[in-house]
């Protein structure tokens, strides 16, 4: 006599595929890859050292510019064309902020005619608040 088997007809899986999780492991881990530099807004600088700094202003009322000694400007960690279109953001700034701060953080080894130029534009237009960007110093 012949036995019959249920044994194909409740075949089981015993192994799942792991091939297309990998393939989407790697796919995220290439976007991520590729995304996180373009995440980073503020231009990488060598601060001078400096005090310690305390944090008196609002954070509403901060804006960042940055300067680099080949002359470039940033404003809110954005890339501004030169001196006049910089000038004409911190007076836009100014005027629909009154309480403004400007923190300027500009390269420590670089020639000082970047924060001078930074600090002249303020001056000019009645910006009075700025705050100069330092590492903090070290502990010895």
């Amino acid at each position: 006599m012949r036995r019959f088997s249920s044994r194909n007809q409740l075949v089981t899986l015993n192994e799942i595929n792991v091939t297309p999780l990998l393939d989407l492991a790697f796919v995220l881990l290439i976007i991520f890859i590729i995304t996180t530099p373009l995440l980073e807004q503020s231009l990488s600088l060598k601060l001078p050292n400096g005090g310690e700094a305390k944090q008196t202003a609002n954070a509403s009322d901060v804006v960042t510019v940055e300067g680099t000694s080949s002359g470039e400007f940033r404003f809110k960690g954005r890339r501004i064309g030169g001196e006049r279109e910089l000038e004409q953001q911190l007076v836009n700034a100014y005027r629909a902020n009154k309480n403004l701060v400007v923190r300027v953080r500009v390269e420590g080894r670089g020639p000082a005619q970047t924060l001078v130029t930074i600090l002249d534009i303020c001056r000019r237009n009645g910006i009075t608040r700025f705050d100069l960007a330092t590492e903090p110093a070290s502990r010895h």
